[in-house]
């Protein structure tokens, strides 16, 4: 018997059509704030996972009607329903495949100045310390098993969907953008309610 608990979900093309209606649910996006500022759902609040898990008692009184969660490509946003949901927060879905798919089905969006995702930089800098080693490496005996280790790293990452490089990575100036402050996101979430 299986204890894990299935993720709802709502396809693209439905929540498109719900936001031509005007019937647009609160939609969150879990992403960071420099991913957001690049592209995002118009209209999409902006709450990074680590906000939202450490304030959800707070966000918790201002989402009392259904919530769309928002990322990439789904994972965080799991993440978050599931954060949420142990808060106590029903009518939760999760767009299905996230703002790929969004943007797949050619629905509108909000773009900012380009940056690199976050799966995009990981490969850069996993890809480049493997290559480093290596030539390194031919050199200096040893210091291959530094692209050996960021290897079974990348490895355990794919195992395990979760990725601490990008952990690390996301807290860099360049992929924080403006730091979300849960006082301006509460009293957005109010001021729309």
């Amino acid at each position: 018997m299986s204890t894990e608990r299935t993720v709802q979900s709502i396809t693209p093309a439905v929540l498109h059509r719900l936001v031509q209606e005007g019937r647009a649910p609160r939609l969150l996006d879990v992403r960071t704030p420099g991913e957001f500022r690049t592209v995002h759902v118009p209209g999409s609040y902006n709450v990074p996972s680590s906000t939202l898990r450490e304030h959800r008692a707070e966000l918790l009184s201002h989402l009392d009607e259904e919530v769309v969660l928002v990322c990439r490509s789904g994972r965080r946003a799991r993440e978050a329903e599931q954060a949420l949901t142990q808060a106590g927060l029903p009518n939760l879905r999760v767009l299905e495949g996230g703002m790929n798919a969004w943007e797949a089905v050619g629905a509108p969006v909000a773009r900012g100045p380009e940056r690199w995702d976050m799966e995009r930089q990981v490969r850069l800098v996993a890809g480049s310390i493997v290559l480093t080693t290596g030539l390194f490496g031919l050199l200096v005996p040893g210091v291959h098993l530094i692209g050996t280790a960021v290897g079974a790293g990348l490895t355990h990452a794919a195992l395990s969907n979760s990725c601490a490089m990008g952990v690390l990575l996301s807290k860099l100036p360049y992929n924080r953008g403006p730091r979300t402050d849960i006082r301006t996101v509460v009293s957005e979430l109010r001021s729309a309610s």
